[in-house]
């Protein structure tokens, strides 16, 4: 057979497994399927989460998706300049009936990443462990213009392009609360919750610290869009 006939067969027979993939396998394990905000955190959906800063508009779309769904309250912010530029950023009002302590400054995919953990995780995990719906999350902020633990001379935060939101506490509808700070030590049903939020986080973000991670992650969870399934 001739070169020419044997590569052309060869893309026939690519074409068809991709085409047969696309119809068949369940998007969150379909690399050619476009990503969906219920996508179940599989290696091909978090791949596709880290594909998102490369294509703004589709993130944004699945933003204002879940926001017509009311999962998410937003508005897009300007662009800005300086020594922390910042581009295609939004700002986060709200992850639907989960307030937040303040809005926050966020990447369209560190946004569309918290909002997926949010619905898929946080919430069902309080509804099961707490018995009751999750209503607030307290944070301590999203965008910083600084290095790394302010060291100078250090390579930039991720909080510098506003990749990382760290978060301090939740809040429930039956009034009870927790705090990292204060529960991630005390034996109950708090510490569980947390436990079991701060694992399941891994799954949507690059990077995910916690208090075991160094004694400035002692009152939140930094999670962070740089990295690949990094969990300390």
């Amino acid at each position: 057979m001739a070169k020419g006939a044997k590569i052309v067969i060869g893309l026939i027979l690519t074409a068809a497994v991709a085409f047969w993939l696309f119809e068949r396998l369940p998007a969150q394990y379909n690399p050619f399927a476009p990503l969906s905000i219920d996508d179940p955190p599989t290696l091909v959906t978090r791949y596709k989460l880290r594909q998102m800063v490369n294509h703004p508009q589709a993130c944004l779309a699945l933003l204002q998706q879940a926001q017509a769904r009311g999962q998410l309250t937003f508005r897009k912010s300007p662009d800005t300049r300086g020594n922390c530029p910042l581009t295609h950023v939004v700002r986060v009002q709200s992850f639907g009936r989960v307030g937040l302590s303040n809005s926050f400054l966020a990447s369209c995919p560190l946004a569309l990443s918290s909002t997926m953990f949010v619905h898929q995780r946080a919430v069902p995990l309080a509804q099961s462990m707490y018995g009751s719906e999750l209503t607030h999350i307290t944070h301590l902020g999203s965008f910083a213009c600084r290095n790394i633990y302010h060291r100078e001379g250090a390579r930039r935060s991720e909080h510098a392009t506003a990749d990382a939101l760290d978060i301090s506490g939740f809040s429930f509808a039956n009034k009870q609360q927790v705090s990292i700070l204060k529960g991630w030590q005390t034996n109950g049903k708090g510490r569980d919750y947390l436990y079991a939020v701060f694992d399941n986080s891994c799954q949507f973000f690059g990077n995910s610290l916690g208090p075991e991670y160094n004694a400035a992650h002692a009152d939140h969870f930094h999670l962070g869009m740089r990295g690949y399934g990094i969990c300390r």
